[in-house]
C-alpha cells in the first residue's frame, strides 16, 4: 500500500461541490483529514468570488473552512503586483472578488474608475458573459501601450449546469494572439501558484507526497505534476473519459470522487 500523503490541495467546483450541491462524501473526507491532523488547503481558479465568500459557501455545505485556507489567483496576483511594484491595474474580472487584490489602484476595465492612460498591468479573469467587444478592445489597447498582461486563469472550460461553458483561457489566448505577446499566468496551472499553495501547508518540503485533487486534467493534474506534486483526478465535475484518453495526461490516481480520499482501508 502506498504511503499516506503528507498534505492535500483540493480544487473546489467540480471536486468538493458541483454548482450548489456538495459532492457526496466530500465533507466527510475533509473531516477525516482534520481528525488525522493531515494539513490541507483549498485551491481554486475562480475569480468571481472573494475568499470570504468561498469559505462561507464551503461551510454551508458542511465543510469547515476559513478564508486563509483558500488559495486563489487573486491572492497570487496581489503578491505578484506588490513584488513588481505595479500600482495601477485595469481589471477584467468579476468585481465581487477584487477586494482580495489589496490596496492597488483600479482604473478602467470593469472598475468604477475612469480608464487610465497607461495602467501598469491588465488583469484577465473569468468575466464570462460580461465580456464585450469594447472590453476586449480596451484590454488590447492597454497591452499595446505597454501594460503587463496577467492571466488569473487559462482554464478552457468549466461545468455549468448540464453543459460545459467557456472559461477565461480562450479570452487570454485571443489577447495573446492579437498583441503577439504572452500573458503571465498567476493561477493554476502555474508552478508559482502550486508552490505558494503547497508552501502554505507548513511542511518541510514540497514534493510528490503532497497531492492535488481535482477534476481538470490540465490545470489541476498536469499543473500539479509539473510543480513536483502528485495529481489525483476525480470523475466528477468536468471529467470526461474521452478527454482523458487523448490528453496525454497521466494522473497519479483516478478516483470516482473526493469521497475516496482518506477512506478507511485506502491509501490517503
Amino acid at each position: 500500500m502506498p504511503p499516506e500523503p503528507s498534505g492535500y490541495l483540493f480544487d473546489l467546483d467540480g471536486t468538493l461541490y458541483i454548482g450548489a450541491e456538495p459532492v457526496p462524501g466530500a465533507a466527510a473526507a475533509i473531516e477525516r483529514l482534520r481528525r488525522r491532523r493531515v494539513p490541507f488547503r483549498f485551491v481554486s481558479n475562480t475569480t468571481s468570488r472573494p475568499r470570504g465568500a468561498l469559505a462561507e459557501r464551503l461551510r454551508r455545505l458542511g465543510i469547515e473552512a476559513e478564508p486563509r485556507w483558500i488559495h486563489t489567483p487573486l491572492v497570487a496576483a496581489a503578491e505578484l503586483l506588490a513584488e513588481r511594484g505595479h500600482r495601477v491595474i485595469a481589471p477584467f474580472t468579476p468585481v465581487a472578488a477584487l477586494g482580495d487584490l489589496g490596496s492597488v489602484a483600479l482604473a478602467g476595465g470593469v472598475s468604477d474608475h475612469p480608464p487610465a492612460a497607461n495602467p501598469d498591468a491588465v488583469l484577465i479573469g473569468d468575466l464570462g458573459e460580461q465580456w464585450t467587444y469594447a472590453l476586449l478592445q480596451e484590454a488590447f489597447d492597454y497591452v499595446l501601450g505597454g501594460a503587463t498582461l496577467i492571466a488569473l486563469s487559462r482554464d478552457r472550460y468549466f461545468r455549468r449546469g448540464d453543459r460545459l461553458a467557456i472559461d477565461a483561457g480562450p479570452f487570454v489566448a485571443a489577447l495573446e494572439y492579437a498583441t503577439g505577446g504572452e500573458a503571465e499566468l498567476v493561477g493554476k496551472p502555474s508552478k508559482a501558484f502550486f508552490g505558494g499553495a503547497a508552501a502554505s501547508l507548513g511542511l518541510a518540503e514540497v514534493s510528490k507526497s503532497i497531492v492535488m485533487v481535482g477534476d481538470d486534467l490540465w490545470s489541476d493534474i498536469r499543473g500539479a505534476q509539473e510543480a513536483g506534486l502528485a495529481g489525483w483526478l476525480v470523475r466528477t465535475g468536468k471529467y470526461r473519459a474521452d478527454a482523458l484518453e487523448i490528453s496525454g495526461v497521466v494522473p497519479d490516481r483516478i478516483l470516482y470522487s473526493v469521497a475516496e480520499v482518506a477512506a478507511e482501508g485506502g491509501a490517503g
